[in-house]
């Protein structure tokens, strides 16, 4: 892969920067738009998108961020558009194909699974369908939309399921609790305009790739993470903001861990729990041989999954 194709496509995230591009979003004001307060310390304006690799890269972090800081930041996610169609490009990688082979080497980089060959078998026209259904999510519970866009994305990412598609879509949903009927109302409905003030307010921030995150308190004092970056990178952006803030101290048992994120890569199990990555995976293998855990094996790694009693 040449440095133009990494340009042209923003589906080819840059491992070394950790950051999936997109041309099309141009800044018009930097970050002169701030949104209202919501009562946290700090605020986090995550700019992200269903597909994005990195994106997916970075759950580890976020996800004990959200564990040692979570009493004093609220995340703000707002879609970004990374893949608006397959027009776009002008040369290079020109079709879905040639992702496969990026989204491969990406996983092994993050050690985090994803296969890629979802783009062999049946490969998304674009990022914006699974895009405007999270925005229709938000609509219903905030926090339950979380919860869809990361059942969203271990659909896709470790099922090859194309999340442009309203049956994936739509069962993503179902399985997080939301009210189908309702997503599917305002998918086609509010949700559009909505997912046109994301990407307007990832113009107004100068947000050129995904994953970017603007930490911001309330006196207008702000720090960014762009590209996937280690732990400390996101811990010390806040503490930047308010060095007082304290961390909060949680409980690193398994059963606890699995409680409070019911699915966990092998990845993400050792960054919450401490726990060397080779002996987290034997240790998650040993919970399924108990039946505590079920496990999703890929081509390039698994997920666990906690066995409801």
């Amino acid at each position: 892969m040449n440095n133009e194709t990494k340009k042209t496509n923003p589906l080819l995230c840059d491992i070394e920067t950790g950051m999936c591009e997109n041309t099309n979003l141009e800044a018009t004001d930097s970050t002169a738009k701030i949104i209202k307060s919501t009562g946290k310390q700090i605020r986090l304006v995550y700019f992200t998108d269903p597909i994005c690799s990195s994106c997916w890269g970075i759950e580890p972090q976020l996800r004990k961020l959200k564990l040692e800081y979570g009493q004093h930041i609220d995340i703000e996610y707002r879609m970004g558009g990374l893949l608006p169609n397959w027009d776009y490009n002008s040369g290079g990688i020109s079709k879905p194909s040639d992702v496969a082979e990026h989204w491969d080497e990406v996983s092994i980089h993050y050690d985090m699974p994803i296969d890629g060959d979802l783009w062999l078998e049946d490969p998304l026209n674009s990022s914006y369908p699974p895009s405007i259904a999270f925005k229709a999510a938000q609509l219903q519970d905030e926090d339950i939309a979380v919860l869809f866009m990361r059942e969203m994305r271990e659909m896709m990412f470790l099922k090859k399921k194309n999340l442009a598609k309203w049956e994936h879509m739509a069962t993503a949903a179902k399985n997080v609790g939301l009210n189908v009927a309702q997503l599917k109302t305002d998918f086609e409905g509010k949700a559009k305009t909505l997912f046109e003030e994301d990407l307007q307010l990832a113009r107004e921030y100068g947000v050129r790739g995904f994953p970017t995150i603007f930490f911001l308190d309330d006196a207008g004092n702000k720090e960014i993470v762009y590209g996937a970056r280690p732990y400390a990178f996101y811990e010390m952006a806040i503490l930047k903001l308010n060095a007082d803030i304290p961390k909060s101290e949680y409980s690193k048992n398994w059963k606890t861990l699995f409680l409070i994120y019911p699915s966990l890569t092998a990845k993400e199990f050792s960054v919450l729990s401490g726990m060397p990555r080779i002996e987290s995976e034997d240790v998650l293998n040993e919970l399924v041989s108990k039946g505590n855990l079920e496990k999703h094996t890929t081509k390039n790694g698994s997920i666990w999954t906690k066995i409801n009693a």
